[in-house]
C-alpha cells in the first residue's frame, strides 16, 4: 500500500513523446503499481494523462487472470501507465489491448530483430519463453472507458529465475548484456504513445491486422488444452472482442481467455 513506498516526482528529458511519461513517479517499493495508480485516482488531485508509475520493487505484482508477477528488484521494468481513452466504448477495450501489445512487441523487436512475438492475449515471448506481460484494468463511465491503468512487467537484466519458472527469460538472457532501465522505459513509452495515437485516429483495423500477424503460434498446428484435454489446434484469427479463433480437428472454435491453454 502507499505507506510502503518512497515516491519521487521527476521532471525528465528521457521521454521524447507528447505526453506519456512526461509525468514520472518513481517508487522504491510498492505492492503494485496498478494498485498505486488506482488509489491515486481516488484522491482529489487528478493525475495527468500519460502519467507513469515506475517501481524498483513490487512485492505483490499482478499479472493476467490473477497470476503473480515475480521480478528481482532493480533488475527489471515494472511500471504502470495512466491513459484516459474516453473515445473507446467498453466493447472495444480489446482494441487498447492490441495497441499496447503491439507497442511492447515494437520495443522488444528493436533489440530482437523480429524474434519477439505476442502470445494471446497480451504476453510477450522470445521463442517459447515469456519475457513480458501486460495487465490492463479499466475504470468505466457509462459505456466508455474513463481511465485505463496499464501495468507492464518486462524482464530486462535478471539472469536467474526460480526453477519452477523454466518458461521465463529476459533481454539479458537472450542478448547477453545489461541495459539502462530508464532509457528503455523512455523508448517503450514513445512506442506506446505512437500505437495509442494510431488507435485514437481510428486505425483499429490496421492494429488488428498487425496484432494477428505477430501472434505466437499463428497458423501453426500445436498442442493446446481445452475441453479438459490436450488437443491439436491452430490459431487462425481473433474476434472483434478479442476472443481466440482456432481450427481444431473437429472444426473452428472460439475461446475466451482461460478457456484454452498453451502447452509449451
Amino acid at each position: 500500500m502507499l505507506n510502503h513506498l518512497n515516491a519521487s516526482y521527476l521532471q525528465n528529458n528521457i521521454f521524447s513523446g507528447l505526453f506519456i511519461g512526461r509525468n514520472l513517479i518513481t517508487l522504491e517499493e510498492v505492492d503494485s503499481t496498478n494498485t498505486f495508480l488506482k488509489e491515486a485516482l481516488t484522491k482529489s488531485k487528478p493525475l495527468l494523462d500519460g502519467t507513469v508509475i515506475l517501481a524498483d520493487k513490487q512485492f505483490a505484482g499482478r499479472g493476467q487472470s490473477g497470476n503473480s508477477w515475480i521480478s528481482e528488484a532493480g533488475k527489471n521494468l515494472t511500471f504502470s501507465v495512466l491513459l484516459n481513452p474516453g473515445f473507446l466504448s467498453v466493447d472495444r477495450q480489446f482494441d487498447l489491448n492490441m495497441a499496447i501489445s503491439l507497442a511492447l512487441d515494437d520495443f522488444l523487436n528493436k533489440y530482437l530483430y523480429g524474434a519477439a512475438l505476442i502470445k494471446w492475449p497480451n504476453d510477450s515471448f522470445i521463442g517459447s519463453k515469456k519475457v513480458a506481460g501486460i495487465l490492463i484494468e479499466n475504470i468505466l463511465h457509462g459505456n466508455k472507458i474513463k481511465h485505463a491503468i496499464i501495468g507492464i512487467g518486462i524482464n530486462v537484466n535478471q539472469d536467474n529465475f526460480p526453477s519452477d519458472l523454466s518458461n521465463v527469460t529476459s533481454l539479458k538472457q537472450a542478448l547477453h548484456q545489461d541495459y539502462n532501465l530508464i532509457q528503455l522505459l523512455g523508448e517503450i513509452c514513445s512506442m506506446i504513445e505512437a500505437r495509442y495515437l494510431q488507435l485514437k485516429a481510428g486505425k483499429s483495423e490496421h492494429l488488428r491486422e498487425e496484432y494477428i500477424d505477430r501472434l505466437f503460434l499463428k497458423d501453426e498446428w500445436a498442442m493446446f488444452s481445452f475441453d479438459n484435454q490436450v488437443q491439436r489446434a491452430k490459431i487462425i484469427d481473433i474476434t472483434a472482442l478479442g476472443q481466440l479463433v482456432v481450427e481444431t480437428t473437429q472444426g473452428k472454435r472460439i475461446f475466451n481467455n482461460r478457456e484454452i491453454g498453451f502447452i509449451i
